[in-house]
Parts: C-alpha cells; sequence; structure tokens
C-alpha cells in the first residue's frame, strides 16, 4: 500500500495540520508520499522530506498551483492518485474544497473527518454533531480521506529524510483566479486545533 497525503501549506510554511494527517497514514500502513502543490514552495517541500515516516515527497512548483485553486489542484491530485490505495488531506477548508472533487474525477466515494484508523479500509469518524461515531468501511480501490487534525497526535516534524521528486504536471483549467485574502490576526489557537 502507498498512500499520497496532500500537504497544508501558504508555499512558505507547512501547516501543523499536515503532521496530523502523516500521523493518519502511518496507522493505515505502508508507504507515505507526500504532495506539495504550490508556487516557490521549495522550502516546503524540504520540510515535508524530514517528516518522520515519509518515504517520498513529490514537489508540483507551478503558477497554476500558487494559491492552490480546487479546479487547479483537484486534477493533479486525482491524475497522479491513480497509483496509490489511499489519499489523505486534512480536513480544513483547503481539503474539504480538493478532495471531493478528487473523488468524482476517481469515481469513488469519500470518507470525510476520520478520527481513528481501525485497519486498512476501516474508520471511525463523528456523525451528528459528535453525539455518535460511526465506524465506516470502504471497498473502494483508491479511499479518498479527510483527516480531523484533532483525533491524531502528530508526527514528529523531523527525523525524516525522503527524496524530493518534482512532478511536472500542471492543470490550470482557467476557469477561476485568486482574488486576495484577508487574514484575521488572533492570539488564540485556531479552532481545529482546539482539543
Amino acid at each position: 500500500m502507498t498512500i499520497l497525503v496532500i500537504a497544508e501549506h501558504d508555499n512558505k510554511v507547512l501547516a501543523p495540520a499536515t503532521l496530523n494527517t502523516v500521523a493518519a497514514a502511518v496507522k493505515i500502513g505502508g508507504d507515505i508520499h507526500v504532495l506539495v502543490a504550490g508556487q516557490g514552495a521549495g522550502a516546503v517541500a524540504e520540510a515535508a522530506a524530514k517528516i518522520a515516516g515519509v518515504s517520498k515527497v513529490l514537489n508540483a512548483d507551478n503558477a497554476a498551483y500558487a494559491h492552490q485553486l480546487p479546479e487547479n489542484v483537484a486534477p493533479l491530485v486525482a491524475e497522479l492518485g491513480k497509483g496509490y490505495s489511499h489519499i489523505l488531506a486534512a480536513a480544513t477548508s483547503n481539503g474539504k474544497n480538493i478532495l471531493p472533487r478528487v473523488a468524482a474525477q476517481l469515481d469513488v466515494d469519500q470518507i470525510s473527518e476520520i478520527i481513528s484508523v481501525e485497519s486498512a479500509d476501516t474508520f471511525k469518524r463523528p456523525i451528528y454533531a459528535g453525539n455518535a461515531i460511526a465506524t465506516v468501511q470502504s471497498s473502494a480501490a483508491i479511499k479518498v480521506i479527510t483527516v480531523r487534525a484533532t483525533g491524531f497526535d502528530p508526527v514528529a516534524a523531523e527525523g525524516g529524510s525522503a527524496a524530493v521528486e518534482a512532478v511536472g504536471a500542471a492543470h490550470d483549467a482557467a476557469i477561476s483566479s485568486f482574488v486576495g485574502e484577508e487574514l484575521a490576526k488572533s492570539d488564540r489557537p485556531e479552532l481545529t486545533a482546539a482539543k
């Protein structure tokens, strides 16, 4: 089994949620590859290569991926994902934008916001606003999964020595464009990181 983890980043720094997603991949078992899709994100790819448990980093460096628009990133993930048993991303707004499109392109169901790995095809996820936990089993050849970061302790950010491989494919759907972003600064922890 080989697992593809989509890195969460801002082209400069790897987001902590990626470490939690890699932790879920470690529990599934098998080789773990991390996809860094961005522009000028070489530092992110190098950081991903140092994550404990990662065996390869795929660096898709192209202007089409500068702001990680899902219309551009999803076809890349779907194309690369055909060679993997599992495709994982953090259950963030970015992961929730990309993976449903990937699942549709691969014609498989998506499993959302897992909090536990029971086996390579069985997972636990909250339902009814977290009041109940469902055990979900998938028979799909490729399992497309979002990972709730708080469900898994992060793996070590240092200790790995994965090879970084460039990905030449570029998908620019040209149906959306990045206008801008307004980031609200807060001294409080991110809600997705709260326990």
